[in-house]
Order: C-alpha cells, then sequence, then structure tokens
C-alpha cells in the first residue's frame, strides 16, 4: 500500500463522513435559525423552545435520511474490504 493509496482511501472517509451527516446537520441549523429569528422578533425567551423542535426535526431527517448514510457508508466499506481481501492493505 503506497502513500497515494492511503490518502485515497482517507480522503473517501472524510467525503463520506461529510455526505452522511450534511443533511442532520443542515437541518439543525436551519431549524436553530429560524428559532432564533422566531425568538428575537418575538421576545420569547423559552429554553425548551430551541431544544424541542430542533430535536424532532432532526430525528425526522435521520427517519428519511437512513437509506442515504447506509448506502455511502456501505459503498465505503465494501471498497476498504475489497482491498483488505486482496491483500492490498
Amino acid at each position: 500500500m503506497t502513500e497515494a493509496d492511503a490518502y485515497d482511501i482517507l480522503s473517501q472517509t472524510f467525503l463520506t463522513v461529510l455526505i452522511a451527516s450534511a443533511p442532520i446537520l443542515a437541518v439543525a441549523l436551519a431549524v436553530g435559525l429560524f428559532i432564533a429569528f422566531f425568538q428575537a422578533l418575538t421576545q420569547i425567551q423559552e429554553m425548551t423552545l430551541t431544544f424541542v423542535p430542533k430535536i424532532a426535526a432532526i430525528f425526522a431527517v435521520l427517519l428519511i435520511g437512513t437509506p442515504l448514510m447506509y448506502s455511502t457508508v456501505r459503498e465505503l466499506a465494501e471498497k476498504v474490504f475489497d482491498l483488505i481481501a486482496s491483500g492490498s492493505v
């Protein structure tokens, strides 16, 4: 295994982590900003108002986005396991 192969596996791993976590992080950011703007406009400073909608939105995205996350992680795992089985690693 050369340095280029290790770099390729690492870059694919980082890309897989970004693709798998991006939907959850994007929804959490969007809901958090919406709640913050809503609280700033109405001057409601309730602490549970920030957490409950964000958790519900993240849970909904997890239910919807799990197949995408699973497929991206599975593809990377298959590539790495194929490299291990062929003796390249």
